[in-house]
């Protein structure tokens, strides 16, 4: 309760740095909006010799060693044990790991799954069979699943009496902005995409991660690093 108050207490100070974020839907989640046109929002998975960095706080610390410094922080989609991603990453306008159309078991499988790409000219949430169509320019992508809105439309699958509850974050675009959510107590996949949906107005928006979910915001007191990670979002000032 303390986090979401304080959230709610620094919300107008953090309009002012372009980085806004408080909490909404009754304190049961934390949305963080990104300015795209004046934040710079990009993925990380290694550091310079090659190894995962795998949390938030190591992110910072390495940032800060270059003389950087982390605003915000996020899990950027799903991985394996060696932190390896499961689908597209593309960093830098590398790939670095390939789109993965393959049937599985799990969240990521669960068509349709979905990229989060960003480009010069802005970010978008795509199903992730359109993303061949629209890679030209881009210059970071992370894939993950399932998309939690199609079109204006929740996942299919989702059931509204379901009793599978976590900890979960996803991200929608909507116009210059990028809105990064993660919940407060654990919600369904349903509640989830109803959020995005019916709170935030998004027309399409991805499943990101459950129970590992982790925010770093330290203008919200939020250093989440008991989970070890794969890809991770970050905006650097």
């Amino acid at each position: 309760m303390k986090r979401l108050l304080l959230a709610l207490v620094l919300g107008s100070a953090l309009v002012v740095a372009s980085l806004a974020a408080r909490a909404e839907g009754d304190g049961r989640f934390t949305v963080v909006r990104v300015d795209l046109a004046t934040q710079k929002l990009r993925l990380f998975w290694q550091d310079d010799r090659g190894r995962p960095l795998r949390r938030l706080d190591k992110l910072s610390a390495w940032l800060r060693g270059q003389g950087k410094t982390l605003a915000f922080g996020m899990n950027a989609g799903m991985y394996h044990a060696d932190a390896s991603p499961v689908g597209l990453l593309v960093i830098d306008g590398r790939e670095l790991a390939p789109l993965n159309l393959l049937s599985g078991e799990g969240n990521f499988f669960l068509k349709p799954n979905g990229v989060f790409l960003l480009t010069a000219h802005g970010a978008q949430v795509v199903d992730a069979v359109d993303y061949p169509a629209l890679r030209e320019g881009v210059l970071f992508a992370t894939q993950s699943g399932p998309l939690l809105l199609r079109d204006g439309q929740i996942h299919p699958a989702f059931s509204a009496n379901s009793a599978s509850r976590y900890i979960r974050n996803g991200v929608c675009v909507l116009g210059s902005q990028a809105l990064f959510v993660i919940t407060e107590q654990p919600v369904t996949l349903h509640e989830f995409a109803s959020f995005f949906r019916d709170d935030l107005h998004c027309r399409e928006a991805l499943y990101l991660d459950g129970a590992v979910s982790s925010l770093y915001a330290l203008r919200l007191g939020r250093n989440d690093h008991w989970s070890e990670l794969g890809p991770l979002f970050g905006v650097v000032d």
